[in-house]
């Protein structure tokens, strides 16, 4: 496989303070692979045997309960690492990446983990903050779960999804990426007839367009209320 150009990491975080040596050293041992949408990057329970950064496209990462209920924990974006169970001493990885889109990754085999936690402590420390970045989302959704009414959980999601991933339009940010309500709902613990309910009716205000597959935030503002708990109904 020919040389990697270190261009493609060079502006990521975890490989932002990497002299050119150490950088030549994380990609010789990384090899690039492509992802048709919808195909899977691994898979729940699989065991761990690489890890992987995200150089374009975005990843939907979900977890499957023993009843089978699929939860969406999280969307991956560019420059961000995934599938690091190495760090985290799992053997087996704790959810299923999918490709949202067409993907291309880097991937390392979780044997040269240990020479990169010895030779660039900096990737390693920006790979630990990731973890526990992730593990505080997480805690904040179980509480948003707990405590919050489905319109406020559905707008946080909106607002959290325009935030990593949005693209301003004519129309408004559209979220970048595929996403079907019942895509939102799997992120929001609630059920897809609630989700249709709220967004044609925050269509209706004029604070989304819904498409097949696509929602545009016509009006960031409301929907922020929403999220807090705060927005009055427009009269018709």
């Amino acid at each position: 496989m020919p040389n990697l150009d270190k261009s493609l990491i060079a502006g990521f975080p975890p490989f932002q303070d990497l002299s050119t040596e150490e950088m030549e050293f994380v990609l010789s041992h990384a090899r690039s692979a492509h992802y048709s949408r919808d195909s899977a990057i691994f898979s729940q329970g699989e065991v761990a045997q690489s890890f992987f950064l995200l150089l374009s496209g975005h990843v939907r990462v979900v977890r499957t309960s023993p009843e089978g209920d699929q939860v969406i924990v999280r969307y991956i974006n560019e420059g961000e690492l995934l599938g690091i169970a190495i760090a985290m001493g799992a053997p087996t990885y704790p959810a299923t990446a999918v490709a949202a889109v067409d993907c291309i990754v880097l991937a390392w085999p979780n044997a040269v983990w240990p020479q990169m936690q010895e030779r660039l402590p900096s990737f390693c420390t920006s790979t630990y903050r990731t973890i526990g970045t992730r593990l505080q989302e997480t805690h904040d959704r179980i509480l948003e779960i707990s405590n919050e009414q489905v319109e406020q959980r559905i707008a946080r999601a909106l607002l959290r999804l325009v935030q990593q991933a949005g693209r301003k339009s004519d129309e408004g940010v559209a979220i970048d990426f595929p996403i079907t309500r019942q895509d939102i709902a799997e992120m929001t613990g609630t059920t897809l007839h609630s989700v249709s309910r709220l967004l044609s009716g925050w269509e209706s205000e004029g604070i989304v367009k819904n498409g097949r597959q696509k929602v545009v935030v016509t009006d960031p503002h409301q929907l922020a209320l929403i999220a807090e708990n705060r927005h009055t109904r427009r009269k018709a």
